[in-house]
């Protein structure tokens, strides 16, 4: 998993938990260790507006 530069709100540590529980055998994170140790510690989560109650509940 490439690790780079970018909007703190996309830098967050939801988005390492989600690679580490979805790899199937080996994870590998490459990037910056300011920026890992950011994710790390950025536990801020935003509600995220995707409609997906509506399509689920209008199909």
């Amino acid at each position: 998993m490439p690790i780079v530069q970018a909007a703190p709100m996309l830098l967050t540590r939801n988005l390492l938990y989600t690679a580490m529980t979805r790899a199937k055998k080996l994870l590998i994170i490459i990037g910056n260790k300011n920026v890992i140790d950011f994710m790390i510690n950025n536990t801020d989560s935003k509600k995220r507006n995707t409609g997906l109650e509506y399509k689920l509940r209008h199909i």
